[in-house]
């Protein structure tokens, strides 16, 4: 399974941005798929998740309310969403998926066995 990030940016302080992971490759036993970030310094943090097939989604609470992560089954992608930013939000955003992870394991990134490229979101007026 291959993962290919795109967006991100330059975003203002309660403005949105639009991050997008392009999955190919064998797909068809994923399970779940996730946007991990890291700001400069700090540990790698989990962002949302979605199921793969069912479409439940997860979010961390720093982002509840704000960001929206969506299937778009046509492009084999998962779109993330930002709505609200704020200066904390900027971070390297990574994609990352797994054909097992549990629900229970699932804000641990050592449970993803795939990952994209990080893409930067820098959020400043």
């Amino acid at each position: 399974v291959q993962l290919q990030a795109s967006g991100g940016g330059l975003g203002q302080p309660g403005g949105s941005l639009r991050l997008s992971c392009a999955a190919s490759g064998d797909t068809f036993g994923l399970r779940r798929v996730a946007w991990f970030r890291q700001a400069p310094g700090k540990e790698r943090d989990f962002v949302a998740a979605i199921d793969w097939r069912g479409g439940n989604t997860y979010y961390a609470d720093s982002v509840k309310g704000r960001f929206t992560i969506s299937r778009d089954s046509a492009k084999n992608a998962v779109n993330l969403q930002l709505n609200a930013l704020r200066p904390e939000d900027t971070a390297v955003y990574s994609c990352a998926a797994s054909p097992s992870v549990i629900l229970s394991n699932l804000r641990n990134h050592n449970a993803y066995a795939y990952w994209g490229q990080g893409t930067l979101v820098t959020v400043s007026s």
